[in-house]
């Protein structure tokens, strides 16, 4: 069997590798029902479909035509890297300074991944996604995240 589109190919195998992973993972938690669903059933939902997904892609990929194989280019290790850090600070940030400074700061960070920084769209994107963050996952879903810093709340 030949690859026809390697980049296909790649990205198949590591959606279809990720959702098995995710699924597997998930059997470890109770599933609960379908009218109340316990911790393992979205995970393992979404692996599946994430699964299946990989395998159209990984199926395309050996079975389509692509111009010239479709080759890989080169790894963007800037954007990587600093999407990678945007994510660890956000982590390390959320419990000591908050999600209405964290996720400005990890919107900031996220932004200089890309070659068009836009200093105004960084900060609308800032409010818009922080006001809804707050809305859906505090005031909706009422999760315990903490809105302000540590030093202002005590």
């Amino acid at each position: 069997m030949k690859i026809k589109s390697q980049r296909d190919f790649w990205s198949g195998l590591m959606f279809l590798g990720t959702g098995v992973a995710f699924a597997w993972g998930a059997t470890e938690y109770s599933f609960g029902t379908s009218a109340r669903p316990g911790p393992g059933y979205f995970p393992f939902g979404l692996g599946i479909l994430l699964a299946l997904m990989g395998g159209l892609v990984l199926f395309k990929a050996l079975t389509l035509e692509s111009e010239g194989g479709d080759p890989i280019g080169d790894i963007a290790w800037r954007p990587l890297l600093v999407i990678i850090l945007a994510i660890v600070v956000f982590g390390l940030a959320l419990p000591r300074l908050g999600l209405a400074i964290t996720l400005p700061i990890t919107i900031l960070l996220s932004s200089l991944a890309g070659r068009e920084f836009q200093l105004r769209d960084v900060l609308l994107s800032s409010v818009v996604l922080t006001v809804g963050s707050w809305a859906l996952f505090i005031v909706g879903l009422k999760l315990t995240i903490p809105l302000w810093p540590v030093f202002i709340t005590g």
